[in-house]
């Protein structure tokens, strides 16, 4: 079950100065063994714990930066300040000129254990947040060697291919746009199933939070194998169903862009049971331990 509060990346999130609503985007694509996932709208710690499940047990934090933590100058904590306040503990190497006025990267980098993500996250907002996965402890070579190679990187392709024995990269602007490298090939149909989760239950939060399943791995793998790029956008919506509008786009959805008004498949949540129907596949209820896991074959669409 995914819990999806009031403050939620799609309840506070909205586009143009009328407040249109803000859409779920999903775009994937596999270069070389590496999946890359494009998507909106989700906060970092609403992806913690999916992120979590396929990376190695260290989480290094190259770039932090956010207004939830400032001195009496107005000044951001260091990360290391952050960590402690959030009660996590924490190795800090400060890198210098390695990230000294580059974008995205923190002069502090911060080593956690994976476990602890949620924790470090919890009741706050990066508007920039880059980490990356590492085996075990890393050296300091070895973070000096991430820092330049997310440093220096072109952001035109696949950069975790060149943090060789990473599983894991996230990069995520404004607490609501994700970018996430995996070589797992299941992370793409869980950040998916994830932001649909997301978006029905903006629909029904109020004050208190609410649980609502994912969709199940048939669903997923469904949408994945017809289109590798979605827009989706809330129908109708009463306190007993939630209707998501699906549309399959030649590529990703980028801001300034106008939503699409065609509607290819739709997702029909059942508040009641926790049933999630698929136009064109049976419905699909969960049971406990559910976890949607699509296996995507390679390939563009």
């Amino acid at each position: 079950m995914v819990q999806v509060g009031p403050d939620g990346a799609f309840s506070v999130n909205s586009l143009g100065l009328g407040g249109a609503p803000f859409p779920l985007s999903f775009s994937v694509r596999e270069v070389d063994g590496c999946w890359v996932v494009v998507a909106t709208a989700a906060q970092a710690a609403e992806l913690a714990d999916v992120l979590m499940s396929v990376a190695s047990e260290t989480i290094v934090i190259v770039g932090l930066e956010t207004n939830s933590f400032l001195d009496e100058e107005y000044v951001q904590w260091r990360p290391s300040r952050i960590a402690e306040e959030q009660g996590v503990s924490y190795e800090a190497h400060d890198v210098g000129a390695l990230a000294s006025g580059v974008a995205g990267l923190s002069e502090e980098v911060l080593v956690i254990c994976r476990d602890d993500l949620p924790r470090f996250l919890c009741d706050w907002y990066p508007y920039e947040l880059t980490l990356v996965d590492v085996v075990g402890a890393p050296t300091v070579e070895r973070l000096d060697e991430i820092v330049l190679a997310i440093g220096t990187a072109a952001w035109d392709g696949p950069v975790l291919p060149a943090l060789g024995g990473s599983r894991l990269l996230f990069s995520g602007h404004d607490d609501c746009y994700a970018v996430v490298e995996s070589t797992d090939r299941s992370l793409p149909a869980r950040i998916m199933g994830r932001l649909l989760a997301l978006l029905v239950g903006s629909a029904l939060v109020d004050a208190s939070v609410v649980q609502v399943p994912e969709p199940g791995a048939e669903a997923l793998e469904s949408l994945l194998e017809e289109s590798r790029h979605w827009v989706g956008m809330r129908g109708s919506t009463s306190r007993r169903s939630v209707t998501v509008e699906l549309c399959a786009t030649p590529g990703p959805w980028r801001l300034g862009q106008p939503t699409p008004a065609q509607v290819d498949r739709s997702l029909v949540y059942d508040v009641a049971s926790g049933v999630w129907r698929l136009s064109g596949l049976p419905e699909w209820k969960p049971s406990v331990g559910d976890r949607p896991i699509a296996p995507l074959r390679r390939g563009s669409a």
